[in-house]
């Protein structure tokens, strides 16, 4: 019985090895060394204003951020913009899908508002394109053999690896199917995506005079939304780092509390 039931649980891990060898082959997903990864990776602050302006000048007109505030741009953590040029960078915000955002409509003008700092970024809903407030914790870039998620422990999730490699992963190849244009995508699952390639390289210029290659602005445009969907990282692993600190000192010293309280005890049971 025994034998038989080893049999059976080697058998199902081969195949669902060979399950997620299949599915793994599906998309091409490379790790990047992100400024934010590990237990004291922290933002950087220029490619978080760079990412900024990517998704302004690139991303909004297809995807919204509904659950971000656009006052968290002058974040210390974050991409640290002036409160002055965050106001103005808020009033001159486009509003490409007003139907998504009645909360910006004046009863009194009948007219859509500028956006404020309070106000979060607009919702878009008119291309069908999904909101990209989330999308860096939404997506796994990596994953362990057999669903152990060993990957996932070195690597992390992958979230922004995923999102660059969407950006940089088109070949070029495109296909038709029930009205619908589709495009090479190596590691989009399934190998083709109906996003047309959103970044063509130097389709924003840096004020800082970074390169704006293609692989640069998937980098940029990934850290930022890892930054949207995760804003607190920094004060999170500083928490985190400071729980270890006193649950290390706590264990030392109930360990040596234990000693003292025990030893005479000990002492008495051997003279005894």
């Amino acid at each position: 019985m025994i034998r038989k039931f080893a049999l059976t649980a080697a058998a199902v891990l081969a195949l669902s090895g060979n399950v997620a060898q299949a599915a793994e082959g599906e998309s091409h997903i490379e790790d990047v060394s992100f400024s934010f990864e590990g237990p004291f990776g922290t933002f950087d602050q220029m490619q978080l204003q760079r990412g900024l302006q990517v998704y302004t000048e690139v991303c909004a007109a297809c995807h919204g951020m509904r659950y971000v505030p656009i006052r968290t741009l002058s974040d210390a953590t974050g991409p640290g913009i002036p409160e002055d040029q965050v106001r103005a960078y808020a009033e001159e915000f486009p509003l490409n899908d007003e139907l998504a955002n009645p909360q910006l409509f004046d009863r009194e003008t009948e007219e859509y508002r500028a956006l404020k700092p309070t106000d979060h970024f607009p919702a878009n809903e008119m291309q069908g394109a999904p909101d990209l407030s989330l999308m860096a914790k939404a997506r796994a870039g990596f994953h362990g053999p057999y669903g152990t998620g060993l990957s996932q422990l070195f690597n992390g999730m992958g979230g922004p690896e995923y999102i660059t490699a969407i950006l940089t992963g088109y070949t070029g190849e495109e296909k038709e199917e029930a009205g619908t244009l589709f495009y090479e995508n190596t590691a989009f699952p399934g190998g083709w995506i109906s996003m047309a390639p959103p970044l063509h390289g130097d389709d924003v210029e840096y004020a800082d005079g970074h390169s704006a290659s293609v692989h640069n602005e998937a980098e940029d445009i990934s850290a930022f939304l890892m930054w949207a969907a995760e804003p607190k990282m920094m004060d999170r692993k500083a928490t985190g780092f400071m729980a270890v600190i006193f649950l290390t000192v706590l264990t030392v010293l109930l360990y040596a509390t234990n000693k003292r309280l025990w030893k005479p005890v000990k002492k008495a049971a051997k003279e005894a």
